[in-house]
């Protein structure tokens, strides 16, 4: 990729006429960065799509292409994105039912809406991926018929569809009224008795760790518990059982749940595993007895856990900050303190509980200036971000604490102008102020530049419409891709610059020379666009 095309394709200030040009010469890395773009208009969209067929696609997802725009024989991928966004023609969805490409079928079984006729056609298919694919996200009537499929591995993800009948996941759990499966993932390859080899090599494996089969299908059983307690429609009377399970993830997994019976949480709590416990700790409906009894609990992550509890007493909590490290971050307790509560944690004589209190942003403003003069840095650190605190406060900070608190004082969304130069100027300098300077809105030209002396703040002020425009033409030559991309892609790069990149690029077949003093830019790495994985599935 050539981070230079990709940040000036996503120059939010790349005039119109410069993003048809770009698209007459975008590759398929800057193509996807154009995809992306807020302004893209139809046509435009449209011709991306047929320079750059792949991104099709993500412009079907980002509503930008319509089903008008789109030929489902040429543009299958298109198509079936389309579908799946509820945009497409249903008639497209009985051609993909019986499509040859099994991947477009399995694809199709992920979409919502589908036609019934079209739902029993991809439940009948023999390829079993595309039917455990459709009982992951189907309706609850051809969920409840795709129970009773003969395959385990299809009742597993019917037991993940939250749109699965309650009666059906109990069903699943106890096994009455169900013959038995006859076929799993695991004996569909393998002979069996077979257990995975947790380090197998085989390349062409695609096993998980702890696939096991004997004949009786157990590790896509277990799975199909695990998925079943995880669901949400499962009635508590079917998974309360799993509490006394000899598989510590399944008692893990219910400790998770919260509509559980009071003696089923007091069982988990005594349960052997520490991490069945620290479950139990975080889970927002454990009752608050035993959160007292969880609270002396020495297992692993246990405490720090419960501390993250949204219901742990603050008495609970201020013992927990002895024990167990936490760190400024705002818990959930924390951020559900009443008025009340409030008050007496500003006056706590732990100065853990007041940083912890310091990390909220909607303190008032009493509360807010008697923290800002506290005598201990960590509650300083902590509250230096919260919207409010004068420029005079911000720098008594800074004389008071010096390299301890400026980071959090330049994260400040109020720090002034001048206020920025001088932390940008501090001697020795500060890495991390100098990150947020990089990226903060009020920042000035002069702190910006002082940033780019430091490797990880130089991308964020190379981005920053404040920095010089000499200063961001000098940067798209810089050896660094990320920084060289950051400029490009920053609003206050001249016009008459972008135009020329564009010339150039036309002229050298998909690459940019650099325009005075602009070099040869490296590459960088982009995210892939599309929809979000299935389930995880645990074994």
């Amino acid at each position: 990729m050539n981070p230079v095309l990709s940040g000036l394709a996503a120059n939010p200030a790349l005039p119109s006429e410069l993003v048809d040009r770009l698209i007459v010469v975008a590759d398929a890395e800057t193509a996807g960065v154009l995809a992306d773009r807020a302004d893209l208009s139809r046509a435009q969209a449209v011709a991306l799509a047929a320079r750059v067929p792949e991104t099709a696609v993500q412009l079907a997802y980002e509503g930008k292409l319509t089903a008008a725009d789109i030929d489902p024989v040429a543009q299958p991928d298109a198509a079936l994105a389309l579908l799946d966004e509820g945009a497409g023609d249903p008639e497209w969805a009985r051609h993909f039912a019986r499509a040859p490409v099994a991947a477009h079928r399995e694809k199709l079984a992920a979409c919502p809406g589908l036609p019934q006729d079209v739902r029993e056609t991809l439940a009948a298919d023999a390829d079993v991926r595309i039917v455990t694919e459709l009982a992951l996200w189907t309706t609850p009537d051809t969920a409840a018929g795709l129970a009773r499929h003969p395959h385990a591995g299809v009742r597993s993800a019917v037991a993940a569809n939250e749109a699965t009948p309650p009666d059906v996941l109990a069903m699943l759990i106890t096994g009455d009224g169900l013959t038995p499966a006859r076929r799993c993932p695991v004996c569909d390859t393998e002979e069996t008795p077979f257990t995975h080899d947790p380090y197998c090599s085989r390349p062409d494996c695609d096993l998980p760790r702890g696939a096991a089969c004997d004949g009786t299908h157990e590790s896509t059983l277990h799975e199909m518990y695990g998925r079943a307690i995880d669901n949400p429609a499962t009635p508590t009377a079917a998974v309360i059982g799993f509490a006394d399970h000899p598989s510590p993830l399944l008692r893990l997994r219910l400790a998770a749940r919260t509509d559980l019976p009071p003696t089923v949480y007091d069982r988990l709590a005594r349960d052997p595993v520490p991490g069945v416990r620290a479950e139990l700790a975080e889970n927002p409906a454990t009752p608050e007895p035993l959160i007292r009894t969880l609270a002396a609990d020495r297992g692993h992550d246990v405490q720090r856990r419960l501390a993250h509890h949204p219901r742990v007493p603050l008495d609970v909590l201020a013992d927990l900050t002895r024990v167990t490290r936490i760190g400024p971050t705002l818990l959930p307790r924390i951020a559900l303190a009443s008025s009340s509560e409030v008050g007496e944690l500003a006056g706590s004589p732990h100065p853990t509980l007041r940083m912890l209190l310091a990390a909220r942003r909607d303190l008032p403003a009493g509360i807010r200036d008697a923290l800002a003069a506290d005598p201990d840095a960590k509650v300083l650190a902590s509250v230096a971000p919260h919207p409010g605190l004068s420029e005079a406060q911000l720098r008594s900070l800074t004389e008071r604490h010096g390299v301890r608190v400026i980071a959090k004082v330049a994260a400040n969304p109020d720090a002034s102008p001048a206020l920025l130069d001088d932390l940008a100027r501090h001697r020795p300098p500060v890495p991390r102020a100098l990150r947020e300077i990089g990226r903060h809105p009020n920042a000035t030209a002069s702190a910006l530049l002082a940033c780019l002396a430091d490797p990880r703040a130089r991308p964020r002020a190379a981005a920053h419409p404040a920095l010089p425009p000499p200063a961001i033409v000098e940067l798209l030559s810089d050896d660094d891709g990320q920084v060289a991309e950051a400029a490009a892609a920053n609003p206050s790069l001249p016009p008459e610059v972008m135009s020329q990149l564009l010339r150039r690029l036309s002229s050298n077949a998909g690459y940019a020379s650099a325009p005075s003093g602009v070099g040869s830019p490296g590459s960088t790495e982009r995210r892939p666009h599309g929809k979000p994985a299935r389930p995880t599935t645990h074994l």
